[in-house]
């Protein structure tokens, strides 16, 4: 079976007052990196993991976080890795 690495970036909306629960809760996510976040709700997020199915879990559990209004994926890029 070939292994591969998956890379996605994505916008997040949040309430402004759900900023600091949603950062957290996002922080707290296996793969996830915040590379910006502004006051008013806006995330730069980009989703790391061996499987598009892991990405798909994180963006999901993203949507159903508590003030996320929406997220918008912006890039998607999967590299094989190569077998020793």
């Amino acid at each position: 079976m070939s292994q591969e690495y998956h890379v996605t970036s994505l916008v997040v909306h949040a309430t402004p007052k759900a900023v600091s629960e949603v950062e957290t809760k996002i922080r707290a996510l296996e793969g996830a990196e915040i590379h910006a976040v502004t006051y008013e709700g806006k995330f730069v997020i980009t989703l790391e993991g061996d499987t598009q199915r892991s990405i798909l879990d994180n963006v999901e559990a993203i949507n159903a976080l508590e003030g996320v209004l929406n997220s918008s994926l912006i890039y998607h890029q999967v590299e094989p890795i190569a077998e020793n």
